[in-house]
């Protein structure tokens, strides 16, 4: 009974909320624990069932657990968009997940490159065709502020170089449009008229970013590329995929570039996503100043 309601709200946020695959598996994880946890400790059967002291209690199970405050909060946000569908749907007469105050999280400064880290990952050696491709994905991805995700699913369709510009497509299939900028632009240049081609050869492959066997790359095919990229040209610290969009954010309202802007370009829904950013700045000049500052 359970996972039969279950299965419907999965097929609502495929169908009626267009959400990604990644997003989908997420909720898929988070109420398959939780339907577990109230099968198999409290034996419950039916969703009417549920109570506010339930999902209380899988909170404190999740908090034994060592669960940080961030994913519980998390968790808890999946219950309660369930629960609110159960209502709609009247699979429930009820909202347990009312009332209940969310745990405060932890808020981590996002990582990002300086500029002369930046400069060391995009200025790469050579000029063969897979390093044409790699230059043009992490200009692009620098250049753009996209999400790993977007950049994969991106078409050769979707660049408009003549205008300067990228069409992407985010969370919940949202268009947005993000310029592009002279150094990225010429690096896609390069890339599909040098690399690309003869990577793909007859493949109608209409994915912008191939593999070496001419078939769109993968997440973690990307993933790979960039850590053996910044160990190549000598970065130390941790780097993924999402420090380069953290980069991108920083570096923008470092020199001055508006908040609402950035948020456009980054696809936030919300801007308070996006003042996040604003830390960052804020810490990094505390930082410069303590450096150089004869009396600091």
């Amino acid at each position: 009974m359970l996972k039969h309601a279950l299965e419907d709200f999965f097929h609502y946020l495929t169908v009626e909320r267009g959400l990604s695959e990644n997003t989908i598996k997420s909720y898929q994880r988070d109420l398959r624990q939780y339907a577990d946890f109230l099968d198999n400790h409290l034996s419950i059967k039916a969703w009417d069932d549920v109570m506010r002291t339930h999902i209380m209690k899988y909170m404190y199970h999740l908090n034994d657990e060592g669960r940080s405050s961030a994913t519980v909060a998390r968790l808890l946000s999946s219950v309660r968009l369930f629960h609110q569908f159960l209502v709609r749907e009247k699979v429930s007469d009820h909202d347990p997940s009312l009332h209940i105050e969310t745990p405060k999280k932890e808020r981590k400064l996002p990582k990002v490159l300086s500029t002369e880290e930046v400069d060391k990952l995009l200025n790469l050696p050579g000029g063969d065709p897979l390093t044409l491709r790699n230059r043009a994905m992490l200009e692009m991805l620098y250049a753009t502020g996209l999400r790993v995700s977007e950049l994969m699913s991106l078409k050769v369709t979707d660049l408009h170089l003549t205008m300067g510009f990228v069409r992407c497509f985010g969370k919940g299939s949202k268009e947005r449009i993000i310029p592009l900028g002279d150094m990225a632009k010429e690096a896609v240049e390069d890339y599909l008229s040098k690399s690309r081609p003869g990577i793909v050869k007859k493949k109608q492959t209409e994915e912008l970013f191939v593999n070496h066997h001419g078939n769109p790359l993968s997440r973690q095919g990307f993933w790979k590329i960039l850590k053996a990229v910044a160990r190549d040209v000598g970065i130390q610290k941790a780097i993924t995929p999402h420090t380069l969009r953290h980069s991108f954010a920083t570096h923008l309202l470092e020199n001055g570039a508006d908040l609402r802007a950035v948020q456009e370009m980054l696809g936030h829904a919300d801007i308070s996503t996006t003042q996040i950013y604003t830390h960052v700045s804020k810490t990094r000049l505390k930082d410069v100043y303590r450096s150089y500052h004869p009396r600091a």
